[in-house]
């Protein structure tokens, strides 16, 4: 053949090549393999909305990114979002599209059903409670001039910003006692500022101790913590506030710059709960926090490493939350995992020594449980993460089958 001919050959190839629809075959796969990425990517993310990034339970989120994530297909992601806290995150969680859980109080259902009873009337049924988190304690830093809660009316106390969970206790609060103050709605840091400058008379944030920004503040600042008691406020009654809340207390080794050795400082807290959009069941968000369930409370145990916030000890799984309904699948989990206990009862000469007190406690805690009773005290809890973590460190030493 000769060198022209070839030639011909190639450029009329090339010209057939040229004129094939090649865009077009590469549609194809291009599309379905984005499309299976896409499938994959929301199939396994769950987000959490929580409130700044000073709160509590953004570290918490953080945390739960940190030991439950797993990319890979069929996993599961968690994803924090950064929201305004309290009753926004009620609405967030309710009326946000790509919102499945949140980090709320224990009195929003109460709070949003006196804000509006029409709208939120059904409440107990479309956000339902996974678990209690931790206890979140009612500080007001005020300036030293001021000695109680009294000598707060009428001047400027910030209630943190507008809608959070801070503002939405402190009007409780304020208005139990019968006080009158000028709010302002400034985030932290602004706040202390404020404060220190005298614009402001006291700061309230309701947070699980210690708060980041207030840990660091000095008590040469001029500031110190109210206390919020009986002895503090003998002329009030406190019996409103002590029905709805939980007595607390802040301590020097929780805020050493502020409070004196061997002190404490009286209060109040709030149940920070993890809650869900009770989807229906079966459907699709359903199935993915189904799966959150599993993997978070079969690892509550990874959840006390000193890496972790120490606010971790106070998790509750069991505990029940007057007023609110459990998220079925959190029920179904500790329904399976009570049953679970009590056949493994006659078995527990295989636990360690040290492990058989907590084991047997944990039987007890779970029986106290199916009798609704409310299980709120740290050892309780202590004992219930140190038999999960033991079950945990089991299976991961069985042999592979």
């Amino acid at each position: 053949m000769s060198y022209g001919n070839q030639y011909k050959k190639m450029l009329l190839l090339s010209l057939l090549l040229l004129s094939w629809p090649f865009d077009a075959c590469r549609a194809a796969p291009e599309a379905s393999s984005y499309e299976e990425k896409r499938k994959e990517t929301n199939d396994i993310a769950v987000t959490i909305v929580v409130s700044g990034l000073g709160c509590t339970c953004a570290r918490f989120a953080d945390d739960m990114k940190n030991v439950l994530n797993d990319l890979q297909p069929g996993g599961l992601r968690v994803l924090p979002v950064l929201g305004v806290g309290g009753l926004q995150n009620v609405d967030d969680i309710l009326f946000l599209k790509g919102i499945d859980m949140g980090v709320v109080d224990e009195d929003n259902l109460r709070l949003v059903k006196q804000k509006n009873p029409s709208l939120y009337a059904n409440i107990e049924q479309r956000i339902q409670y996974i678990t209690k988190l931790y206890n979140s304690e009612f500080h007001v830093l005020a300036r030293d001039e001021i000695k109680s809660y009294d000598d707060l009316r009428g001047k400027k106390v910030n209630f943190n910003l507008k809608s959070s969970q801070t503002e939405a206790t402190a009007e409780v609060i304020f208005n139990a006692l019968h006080i009158d103050v000028q709010r302002t709605n400034f985030d932290n840091d602004d706040a202390i500022e404020k404060l220190k400058n005298g614009e402001i008379a006291a700061h309230i944030v309701l947070s699980g101790a210690p708060q980041a920004a207030l840990a660091k503040v000095r008590k040469e600042d001029g500031v110190h913590f109210l206390s919020l008691d009986e002895e503090s406020l003998p002329k009030h009654d406190l019996s409103t506030i002590n029905t709805a809340y939980l007595p607390a207390e802040l301590s020097h080794e929780l805020y050493p710059n502020l409070i004196p050795e061997g002190t404490t400082v009286p209060t109040i807290a709030n149940r920070a709960l993890l809650v869900a959009y009770a989807s229906p069941e079966g459907s699709f968000r359903y199935n993915k926090l189904v799966k959150f369930v599993d993997e978070f409370f079969g690892k509550i145990g990874q959840f006390q490493s000193r890496a972790r916030h120490p606010k971790w000890k106070e998790i509750n799984l069991s505990a029940e939350i007057p007023g609110w309904t459990r998220f079925k699948p959190a029920a179904d989990w500790l329904a399976a995992h009570q049953n679970l206990a009590s056949a493994r009862a006659d078995s527990s000469s295989e636990l360690p020594p040290e492990l058989k007190p907590a084991f047997e406690r944990f039987i007890e805690d779970y029986a106290a449980s199916a009798r609704h009773r409310s299980l709120t005290t740290s050892e309780r809890e202590k004992l219930f993460s140190q038999f999960m973590g033991y079950m945990e460190s089991q299976k991961a030493n069985q042999p592979a089958r």
